[in-house]
Formats: structure tokens, C-alpha cells, sequence
């Protein structure tokens, strides 16, 4: 199935306008959608897409989502992050989990990204990893399940290593970070010596 087609029955479905909607969800589509056609680009008043559970390969076509914030495309077959330059400005949510992404390169587009959900992805080494350095206003990441955090969970020292790689983060696979600092704060503020 083509995304125009999609975006054909879901105006059916819900009497609206696709180039006036906010809220679009064309997820797991009975044919899939297997290409980000251009008929995306008509999606101009669009904050939520939600394209996940489809055959898609690449990110394309996303140049006239100005106003997108929040982009899910999760159990697709998306092999890298390649094609989200177009939304780099105003992307705050990624949902890209149980894909086929080893390579983070252009990561870094995505200045305004609070949350990256990729856990399930092949992400192997921290030299990939290390890539999210770029993102400033990370502070929810979701990254189990890709080869670097099964290695290092088994060592014992994965949420450490992670989370002194990005210092911003504040969530990472579901749990809250609790920093030394924040703990010697804790206690302090209480009245106790730290």
C-alpha cells in the first residue's frame, strides 16, 4: 500500500482533512506501507505520525512536515536514521524500536529531541552509541535490546557507561538515572551528612 492510499481511507475513517490534521496514525496498514511517498509532504499541519508496524525501508519525504513533533516508526525495516534532516528542527519524540539500525549517523539533526525510543535495533559498538552526544536535550532514551546494552548489561556496568556517555539523560530503559551528585544533594538538603 502507498502512503497516499493510506492517507485516502484513514480521511474516510475519520472525516478529516489529512493536510489539516494534527494526529495522523497510519500504522499497521493491511497491505503495509513499504515507501514514505511525497504524498507525506501534504501533511503540513501535522504533530503526531505514526507510521510503525508497516515494510518500511527508509525515512524520506518529510520535508513539508514543519510542525512535526512526534514521529513513530517503530517495527519497520528501517536500516539508519538517514531522512530526518527535514524535521530536525522540530522533532521532540522518536520512536524507532524493533528495526534494523546499527549506524546513528545523522543522529545529530534532531536538536530539540527530548525522547528516542530504538531499543531492539543493532547497535554494536559505542563509537555508535557515542553519536547521541549530539543530541542536547536527550534525557529519555529506551535502548534495550540492541547488542551493545545486552553485552554490557551481562558485565554489569551498562546504565553506568550509558549514562556517563550523556550526562543529560534522566530515563534510560524505562528507570530513572540517579546521578552521585543527585544523592549527595538528597541527603544534604535533609539535613544528613553526606
Amino acid at each position: 500500500m502507498t502512503v497516499k492510499e493510506a492517507l485516502r481511507k484513514w480521511e474516510e475513517k475519520s472525516g478529516e482533512k489529512a493536510s489539516e490534521a494534527k494526529d495522523i496514525k497510519l500504522y499497521g496498514q493491511i497491505p503495509p506501507i513499504e515507501k514514505m511517498d511525497p504524498s507525506l509532504s501534504s501533511l503540513t499541519s501535522c504533530e503526531k505520525l505514526s507510521l510503525s508496524t508497516n515494510c518500511i525501508e527508509k525515512i524520506t519525504n518529510l520535508d513539508g512536515l514543519k510542525n512535526l513533533k512526534i514521529l513513530s516508526l517503530g517495527r519497520n525495516k528501517i536500516k539508519t536514521l538517514d531522512g530526518l534532516e527535514a524535521v530536525g528542527d522540530t522533532l521532540e519524540e522518536l520512536w524507532i524500536s524493533y528495526n534494523s539500525i546499527d549506524d546513528l549517523t545523522g543522529v545529530d539533526v534532531m536538536k530539540k529531541l527530548k525522547l528516542l525510543y530504538m531499543s531492539n535495533n543493532k547497535v554494536k559498538t559505542w563509537v555508535e552509541f557515542e553519536k547521541l552526544k549530539g543530541l542536547p536535550c536527550l534525557v529519555n532514551l529506551l535502548f534495550v535490546g540492541n547488542p551493545l546494552a545486552k553485552q554490557h548489561t551481562k558485565k554489569g556496568n551498562w546504565r553506568t557507561e550509558a549514562s556517563k556517555t550523556l550526562p543529560n539523560l534522566r530515563k534510560l530503559d524505562g528507570e530513572i538515572i540517579i546521578r552521585k551528585e543527585q544523592e549527595e544533594e538528597g541527603t544534604s538538603s535533609k539535613g544528613l551528612p553526606t
